[in-house]
């Protein structure tokens, strides 16, 4: 919403390389200044009269070596990498699956954009919150089904759609925003907490590889296929295989 309008003032005039050396000062400075607060509290410190819900606690620390043994780890890697593949790819075609699919303008579909966007971040509170009452897998679950019913409606959209289009990228936005909440709980719910940024630097290397597979995607379905209709097909299939793997290997993992 900011850094978007903000990068469409700044590359007409003064260029793609300097928006971004102008945006990397800013973030440097900007991250500097709100780091300074943080401090790790003693060890073991709790809230007062704070419980953790049941299950919510791991059973054992694992190290990163430990964990990419497990099932566990490998469900949520490919779950989260199924999640960031249908995002990505969704954030990336958003404007132009709405203007060549259902036929809106550039206008329409760039103020969309700006409504998916709200969704996105609303997505991280509302799956955080949901893990916390329903558990990381139930909430894995219940994104995964998402995904694959506005795959399936994209796969029906048509021209003048506008509503159905609507509702499946603001699904996709929300889902990705959601993956971003339940993936660093589900590592710590499963993993500990004792190597917890270690830990959930190997599981996030899925949305890193996430985002290459989501662009080439969409990108061979519009090239190959000639339509972006194309790249739903993959998605809710994916997304049929995530439910699987959420089923079978989500769960609380036992240390060897």
């Amino acid at each position: 919403l900011i850094t978007g309008k903000l990068a469409s003032v700044l590359i007409p005039s003064v260029g793609l390389p300097t928006t971004f050396a102008y945006f990397g000062i800013a973030f440097g400075i900007i991250l500097v200044i709100l780091s300074l607060p943080f401090r790790f509290p003693a060890a073991g410190w709790a809230p007062t009269g704070w419980k953790p819900a049941a299950g919510s606690v791991a059973a054992a620390d694992f190290t990163p070596g430990e964990m990419v043994k497990t099932g566990t780890f490998w469900g949520l890697f490919l779950c989260f990498l199924i999640g960031s593949i249908a995002g990505l790819m969704a954030i990336g075609i958003s404007k132009p699956a709405g203007n060549e699919i259902i036929k809106i303008s550039g206008e329409t579909a760039a103020t969309l954009v700006g409504v998916f966007a709200i969704f996105n971040a609303l997505g991280r509170p509302l799956f955080g919150f949901l893990t916390d009452k329903i558990t990381p897998r139930n909430a894995a679950i219940l994104n995964l089904v998402i995904i694959l019913i506005v795959s399936l409606i994209m796969i029906i959209a048509r021209e003048g759609d506008t509503g159905l289009y609507t509702i499946s990228f603001i699904g996709f936005w929300l889902c990705l925003g959601g993956w971003l909440a339940i993936a660093p709980t589900a590592t710590a719910t499963f993993f500990g907490m004792k190597n917890y940024a270690r830990n959930y630097g190997v599981v996030f290397c899925s949305y890193g590889l996430g985002a290459i597979v989501g662009g080439i995607i969409s990108g061979q379905a519009k090239d190959v296929f000639g339509t972006y209709t194309v790249a739903f097909y993959p998605t809710a299939v994916l997304a049929v295989v995530g439910l699987v793997l959420t089923v079978a290997l989500l769960k609380t993992p036992k240390k060897a």
